[in-house]
């Protein structure tokens, strides 16, 4: 899943140690999620999206093709 975090980070001057010690995450985490190979919790997509001020959809763009169905 894409997500704009570190164009949002970047663009509040805010390194990737002060964004982890925000959401309680280590700076591996900060880096994994901008380079897409991980995939935040609930959790942690509610507490970044609080953090940059908007929803969890604005900051997370879903590519997958999965049925969201369920069918």
């Amino acid at each position: 899943m894409k997500n704009r975090i570190q164009e949002l980070r970047k663009a509040r001057k805010v390194t990737q140690q002060e964004l982890a010690n925000a959401l309680c995450v280590t700076r591996q985490t900060i880096i994994s999620l901008e380079n897409g190979r991980y995939n935040a919790s609930l959790v942690l997509a509610h507490k970044a999206a609080q953090f940059f001020g908007m929803t969890i959809e604005e900051l997370f763009i879903f590519e997958g093709d999965e049925d969201l169905k369920g069918e």
